[in-house]
């Protein structure tokens, strides 16, 4: 049986029973910038696990990583630039087509060069589906519907590879294959060996959403990364906490190796979809791991809140991740 099947056109929507997602809303949000080397700053928000950011500064512009979920979000993203730089705004990067990172764009400046990978330009077709599927991680939250009239969609495209010269610094886009979606972008400042990862590679340790692909190519995608970026030290994820680049690659390769070999085993012996739930290996049956936790100590919410809030989360994305793979590896 062939694992490696094409990636689907939209992400999965069906969910496990029971299955409770991240909370996306902006409600309650704050971003506070976290400088990683001069100019190169993380913009994390408050509650993981809601959207994260990021401000790269050269002696010519500036550019954003990520626009947020509202215009609203978008207007405090770039009043944290005016107070952080007096370079002019002229970039952002979309690390993914999903609206949470995307619908922000239309509150930029028209002068804001938006850039992405082609896959992620191809996916952002269908406003209204993509707001009724975000809209499912906004728990009561109606400002979606509302706020988000229009989808601006990147002005350039990229294939494998670009870089951003901002002046005294180069940035690098990297789009190494199919993760979390099909047009997954990192954005790579060499000289501080920092990567902004979106929705591709979190923290180790954090459960991470098989919506439009399989085991098999996510693997593929990461592997090229770690090659290809050898010097990476620090990821800046699009949710969660940042952390250490390689051993994030590590921990998600071996998660997704078990996956497969797991899931595939049983859709060879005939289980059904609830007997492969039941036998397929829970990472996080006996809590978090102990680096993530101590990287959840950084925000400042009740840390049984926080490690309660992100143990929960990973139990239903790697549930949701069994169904998808079954889902993938039983398509006729």
């Amino acid at each position: 049986m062939s694992a490696t099947a094409h990636i689907p056109e939209r992400e999965l929507s069906e969910r496990p029973s029971g299955y409770s997602g991240p909370n996306l809303s902006p409600s309650g949000l704050r971003l506070v910038p976290h400088a990683l080397a001069d100019g190169v700053h993380a913009l994390m928000a408050t509650i993981p696990p809601k959207d994260n950011n990021g401000l790269v500064v050269g002696w010519d512009a500036a550019l954003i990583v990520d626009a947020g979920i509202t215009p609203e979000v978008s207007g405090r993203i770039q009043g944290l630039v005016a107070e952080l730089t007096d370079r002019p705004l002229r970039f952002l990067v979309n690390t993914t087509y999903h609206g949470d990172h995307t619908f922000g764009n239309m509150a930029f400046p028209a002068g804001t060069v938006i850039v992405s990978s082609r896959p992620n330009k191809e996916n952002m077709g269908d406003l209204d589906y993509e707001k009724q599927v975000r809209s499912g991680n906004m728990y009561g939250d109606e400002t979606l519907l509302d706020a988000v009239t229009q989808w601006r969609t990147p002005d350039l495209v990229f294939d494998g590879f670009a870089e951003i010269d901002l002046g005294g610094r180069v940035v690098q886009l990297w789009h190494f294959g199919p993760g979390n979606g099909p047009g997954d972008t990192v954005v790579y400042v060499p000289d501080a060996r920092v990567a902004w990862t979106g929705n591709l590679l979190c923290h180790a340790g954090i459960a991470h959403m098989l919506l439009q692909g399989g085991p098999e190519p996510y693997i593929g995608t990461l592997r090229r990364m770690k090659e290809a970026l050898p010097d990476l030290a620090t990821i800046v994820p699009g949710h969660g906490p940042s952390g250490d680049g390689h051993a994030a690659i590590d921990t998600l390769v071996a998660y997704l190796e078990r996956l497969h070999d797991e899931v595939l085993g049983a859709v060879e012996a005939g289980r059904t979809l609830e007997e492969t739930m039941e036998t397929c290996t829970d990472p996080w049956a006996e809590g978090l791991d102990p680096e993530l936790s101590a990287a959840l100590a950084r925000y400042r919410i009740p840390q049984d809140v926080a490690r309660r809030g992100m143990l929960d989360l990973c139990r239903n994305l790697h549930r949701l991740n069994v169904l998808a793979t079954y889902r993938l590896y039983t398509r006729p």
